[in-house]
Order: structure tokens, then sequence, then C-alpha cells
């Protein structure tokens, strides 16, 4: 069974958090006109890559090729061009700051201990980010309050110190994202018809069991407390949302 079939399952104010999220995306790149959206290619930021053309702004793209994503992920760059007919930026890690890491700790060494496991997202994940960001005021996410206990108080609206972040399905629930794509034919993942709920780099994600948390395929060996690459850890504290005119009834 694929997963629209298993998750398709709308919350009772779908059409609302839709059109909210326009709102919020239109109101915002009004105030923001150097946006870009940063797109793990799971399930949640082909919804946003959607709702982004839905919305009519002028917002880019960017993907994180770490060097270890699979090639299911990698896949869906082409069909983001084709269907949207936008280029894709693709950041990638320094070559030679890689390769000393590899050369040091070894292909495995996220195994061995969280902090070489950070290392190696802040070499294939933060750095390229930083880039990727560079010159922008503003960023969008798919980050939803529903994907971990880490991201339960995460705000639609963060004024981070040189840009603002946007996450505008923070609201939705796992079936509101799977009924989005089937309404919308958006495309996805292969891998999430294969029970990967969350997708990151090959070698830290596997698929989870019946009865597992979401993110329980993520860096899997580790306490549910370190579960993040640094991408969204939240260091001050979020601002509250700016008012959204919304035509939701």
């Amino acid at each position: 069974m694929g997963a629209i079939a298993l998750y398709n399952r709308p919350s009772p104010n779908h059409a609302d958090k839709v059109s909210q999220a326009l709102a919020l995306l239109r109101q915002l790149a009004s105030l923001h006109p150097r946006l870009i959206q940063a797109s793990s290619l799971g399930a949640e930021d082909m919804v946003v890559t959607h709702l982004i053309h839905l919305a009519g702004i002028d917002c880019g793209v960017f993907v994180l090729d770490t060097g270890k994503l699979h090639t299911e992920t990698l896949a869906l760059i082409g069909l983001i061009e084709q269907r949207y007919h936008r280029s894709v930026e693709v950041y990638r890690p320094r070559q030679e700051s890689m390769l000393r890491f590899v050369r040091l700790q070894g292909e495995d060494a996220m195994y061995r201990s969280t902090e070489l496991r950070k290392q190696c997202c802040d070499i294939r994940k933060m750095e390229p980010l930083s880039r990727a960001l560079a010159g922008k005021n503003g960023w969008i996410t798919g980050l939803r309050r529903e994907q971990s206990a880490a991201r339960a108080g995460v705000a639609a609206v963060v004024q981070e110190p040189e840009r603002v972040k946007i996450s505008p399905i923070v609201e939705w629930t796992w079936g509101d994202v799977w009924h989005f794509i089937a309404r919308h034919q958006v495309p996805y993942n292969a891998l999430h018809d294969q029970f990967f709920p969350s997708i990151g780099c090959a070698p830290c994600t596997r698929a989870i069991a019946v009865g597992e948390d979401f993110r329980a395929g993520r860096w899997w060996w580790e306490q549910e407390s370190a579960k993040e690459c640094g991408l969204h850890v939240q260091p001050f504290p979020a601002q509250n949302n700016p008012p959204v005119e919304s035509n939701a009834r």
C-alpha cells in the first residue's frame, strides 16, 4: 500500500489551513522580497513548493546535496524543475572539508558518537546552508509541530538575526500533507511508499515499523533529544506571528 492510501486523512479544517498558508506566503513575500525555500525534498517540502507555486510569489528553491542523499531523493530535483518551470539551486559541501573529515574519521564516523555525527552535519549541511541563505532576507521551510517533540513549539514566523524564517504548514497534520499531495498530484519521494516518513542522508535514515515515532528512522542509534542536525535548532525566542488576512471561513 502506497503512502497516499495510508496517510490521506485530512483535518476537518484542511481547506482553511491551505488558505491560511497561501495568505501567509503572500503577506511575507510582500514584506521580504528576497525569499528562498529550503527543500529537503521530503513530502512536506514538496507541498510547500506547490503552495509557493499556487501563491504566485517570487521565490527560489534550494537543496542541500550532502553527497549522501538517496537516489530517490535526488530524482525529485528534475521533477520540480519540469513541473514548476523553475531552477533548483543545489549546494554541496566544500570538497576539501568533506574529504578531510572522511580521511580522519572514516565514512562511518556518524555512528561512533553524536559529536562526530554533528561534525558531519556541519560540513555537509550547515556550511552549505550559510551559502544558500547569503543575501536572502527570508527562508521558507516545511516544518510541522507534529513532527517531533523538539518541533512542537515551532512558530509559523520567526525573526532570526539576519532574516525571517517562514513555516507555512506548522499546524498541518501528516494526513493534511498527504491529502494535499493526492489532491494536487504533487510529486513525492518514492521512499515514502517504503515506510520512510522522514528522509535524510542514506546512512542516517531507515524505514520505521508500525507504532514507531515519526522520526524514529532518523539517527536511530542516538537518544531522542539529540535528533537534530542543526538546520532548525532555535537559539533565540520565537516572535509572535503577524496578523494574516485570510478568506478562510
